[in-house]
């Protein structure tokens, strides 16, 4: 990704200095409003400016001056650009192209600038163009309707439809990291392509990014007023920093003055703007009775919250305020201390234990070190030192396993057993901020194991991202300030439960799990539960089952993964079997597959009966090798493959196009010599070319046109010479030759024109017969010398007798 920037924007008449640039929800200000924006920070398809940059300081100039007390407001701009890709006919998820931004922090102002165009040809007829937007990792899309696994929750993505325009989508308030954008065409047509038959359209697709950010934005101090002035509908950018551990933000707008009257016409916008669902909250101070006061439960942790101030006042009306943030801190426990001084007595009391085991997860060392077998213990010595009501919450440490590419396992450092109360909720915060999580499956695995105190018990969980949920035994609301979280539950009917979340958000996350009581237990302070809890990042859920295939993908840098799928399953991890194929209809298209080779006996038998035994040999080598080709191409599960796959199908096509050759040049009636030097030259040309692409169809024409043009060559002459059409007998031009060249013809027509996903199996088998048929025709009949079955007597007899023809002439003296 190329970027130009960061640049101070430098607007005409007024230097560097953006005054009175007002960044609205949707815009960058109401006076001058972006091509197609909406109140929803989102803007419609518009034709922008042929200029980006130039259109960005354009439309960003502000209609009038703004004062600030703490200086002039500083503007900069940042403009990413991405290689533009070819886009692909939609079949799975690794048909879509993917693109990688990164929106900086202190953004007000997101612009997109889609550019999508056609290749060369007038024949390329205009195509619709879906873009997908998503904030945080890449979207989950589903363009085939198919169905998803059991207990996976996907979120849609916001999409657009575009056909080969320019378009500008806009942002205000972007949240500030990754963002990622998807493009595709419609569905792949079922027909199968020969490369080479048709000239391919291409469409091409190209997103541009440009930002807009404050260089300085005012930090709102906690419990610290700080005073500021609007005019008319002017904007306030703050920014308030939330520690770890905040359980509740409230902004409140105090000592809001207009005019010298108590009435406060200001608008607060909190939080940042995502897609493709944003929970923005907005809270309008228009009424002089009323405090005015956001309260945020759970806001998220260990960052900056933009705040916008917004005057919605008359013109040249000027409102004062104090803005007032407070936050409400609650105090943790954490088992990490216990854990740890746990384990160090362990290993001083038994040094056999303390000798690790490489190869051991996290798992087997607590078990080894007797964490893990008294799951209890570190929970009551915790209560009973330190008074477990005093805390908020409960948080287990856990460790980080990397397995492989984008696969990690997640343990927490007390062993599988986990203590849940129900007079505050058992944390467990999860690091999926590295960068390349987001482009796996994350899976969370819970089992109620025993409950103390009572049968009749509850658990309840919420997975949420940037904060957890701190409520869940009086809410029992599964939403965050700005993240709508995953719920979880158990209880004695359901012990067990799993939550797959394909391509999870960056970020930290974090997992909360609380008992609940029944109504008519008394004591509920005492009650616990044992809870299982495994956690894991996985390329692609259940690696894809008995009928895909996980392929991990790349853009530039970032890594992600996708399954494809085959025998007719469908989905996001290949469990949709609407369209499956049985196992009898997969065993009749492998059989069908591969005993249409057996066709190829025929022409094998009617060269050896004709003295052609190199040609016999090649059609043998051509029905051994796609036999197996196709026994071992079949995506179902009667899959037989006696070799590599890839040398499998090198042999197959190699032997197809050497069978065509080696057909016409006998057909041709060369001399012997000169018939097995272009034998031994083409197979080799063919081989190399090959090579170099395997499916063009010119691979299989070239050789064809050149031993079509020896063959007519050949016959023209012997016509020439003889005065007479070659061949002489009308007999071999009905029965063999017609006959022959028809079924080449059908069969080529079937193989080229014909071929779909769906009927491939049997037109591909119908071309096996065909063709196998037509070189039988085809071949030639045998020398006139030459007796049927003439070879076999070279393998048994050492000597050959040679047969003198010529007259010898004796001189008499």
């Amino acid at each position: 990704m190329r970027s130009w920037g960061p640049c101070t924007c430098s607007f005409p008449g007024r230097g560097a200095s953006a005054r009175g640039a007002r960044p609205g929800r949707a815009g960058p200000g109401r006076g001058i409003p972006w091509p197609g924006e909406s109140e929803l920070g989102m803007s419609q398809p518009a034709a922008p400016a042929s200029d980006p940059l130039c259109d960005l300081g354009q439309v960003t100039s502000p209609p009038g001056p703004q004062e600030s007390e703490g200086g002039d407001l500083m503007y900069s701009y940042e403009y990413f650009v991405q290689s533009p890709q070819k886009l692909s006919f939609y079949s799975w998820y690794g048909s879509s192209k993917l693109y990688h931004f990164r929106v900086p922090s202190d953004t007000v102002l997101l612009r997109w600038l889609l550019q999508a165009f056609k290749g060369p040809g007038s024949e390329c007829t205009d195509v619709e163009i879906t873009v997908h937007f998503r904030y945080g990792a890449p979207p989950v899309i589903n363009p085939l309707g198919t169905k998803f696994p059991d207990n996976t929750t996907v979120r849609p993505s916001f999409s657009i439809n575009l056909i080969h325009n320019n378009t500008v989508i806009n942002v205000s308030s972007p949240a500030p990291g990754d963002w990622f954008i998807a493009a595709h065409l419609p569905r792949s047509p079922q027909k199968i392509e020969v490369k080479g038959v048709t000239t391919p359209c291409t469409y091409i697709f190209q997103p541009d990014m440009l930002v807009l950010r404050l260089t300085d934005v005012t930090i709102l101090q906690p419990d610290t007023p700080l005073s500021r002035t609007l005019s008319g509908s002017q904007l306030r950018h703050l920014k308030v920093y939330i520690p770890k551990y905040t359980s509740d933000l409230q902004l409140e707008l105090r000592s809001c003055v207009s005019n010298g009257t108590q009435i406060c016409p200001v608008r607060l916008i909190v939080g940042p703007n995502t897609l493709p669902q944003s929970f923005q909250k907005v809270i309008s101070c228009t009424d002089q009775h009323e405090p005015c006061r956001l309260h945020l439960p759970a806001p998220p942790w260990d960052t900056w919250l933009q705040v916008t101030a917004e005057g919605r006042a008359e013109p040249n009306v000027s409102v004062t305020f104090d803005a007032v943030a407070s936050l409400a801190a609650c105090r943790p426990g954490s088992l990490g201390p216990l854990v740890v001084s746990s384990i160090s007595l362990n290993q001083s009391l038994n040094a056999s234990a303390a000798s690790l085991s490489m190869g051991r997860s996290p798992w087997h060392l607590g078990k080894r070190m007797g964490v893990g077998s008294r799951p209890f213990s570190p929970v009551e010595d915790f209560r009973n030192a330190s008074a477990l009501s005093g805390f908020c919450l409960l948080s287990y440490p856990v460790i980080r396993e990397e397995l492989d590419v984008v696969s990690v396992r997640f343990w927490p450092l007390s062993g599988s057993g986990i203590i849940v109360w129900s007079s505050l909720p058992t944390l467990f915060p999860i690091n999926l901020n590295t960068g390349m999580d987001s482009g796996s499956t994350f899976i969370v695995s819970l089992k109620l194991n025993t409950t103390l105190g009572s049968n009749s018990i509850s658990v309840v969980g919420c997975l949420s991202a940037t904060s957890p949920v701190l409520s869940l035994n009086t809410s029992q609301n599964c939403t965050t300030a700005f993240f709508e979280g995953y719920p979880l539950y158990l209880s004695d009917s359901s012990r067990e439960v799993m939550l797959s979340v394909p391509y999870p958000e960056t970020g930290n996350w974090y997992l909360s799990l609380q008992l609940i009581c029944p109504t008519h237990v008394s004591e509920c302070q005492q009650l616990r539960a044992d809870v299982e809890a495994s956690m894991s990042l996985t390329p692609c859920f259940n690696d894809c089952g008995s009928y895909g295939q996980c392929r991990l993908l790349r853009r530039h840098g970032y890594l992600y993964a996708s399954c494809t799928c085959k025998a007719g399953w469908q989905g996001w991890s290949c469990t949709d079997d609407t369209k499956a194929q049985t196992v009898v209809q997969q065993n009749v298209a492998t059989l069908l597959l591969t005993l249409s080779n057996l066709m190829f006996l025929l022409p094998v038998t009617v060269a050896i009966y004709r003295h052609y035994v190199v040609e016999a040999s090649v059609y043998a080598y051509t029905m051994f090798f796609s036999t197996f080709y196709h026994a071992c191409d079949q995506p179902g599960v009667a899959v037989l493959c006696i070799m590599d796959y890839d040398t499998l199908q090198y042999c197959d096509f190699l032997g197809s196009v050497v069978s065509i050759w080696v057909t016409i040049l006998c057909m041709a009636r060369v001399k012997i010599f000169v018939k097995y030097v272009l034998f031994v030259l083409g197979t080799l040309i063919i081989a190399m070319s090959l090579q170099l692409d395997r499916r063009g169809i010119w691979n299989m024409m070239g050789p064809c046109l050149c031993a079509l043009v020896i063959m007519i060559s050949m016959w023209v002459y012997r016509c020439i010479h003889r005065h007479h059409c070659y061949p002489t007998s009308w007999r071999r031009w009905a029965f063999y030759l017609l006959p022959g060249i028809s079924l080449a013809f059908v069969a080529i027509a079937i193989y080229t024109f014909m071929g779909t996903n769906d009927n491939y199996f049997y037109t591909h088998s119908i071309w096996h017969v065909l063709m196998a048929s037509s070189v039988a025709f085809l071949l030639p009949p045998r020398d006139k010398n030459t007796e049927p079955w003439a070879w076999s007597q070279k393998l048994t007899c050492r000597y050959q007798l040679c047969k003198n023809t010529q007259e010898e002439l004796y001189a008499v003296t």
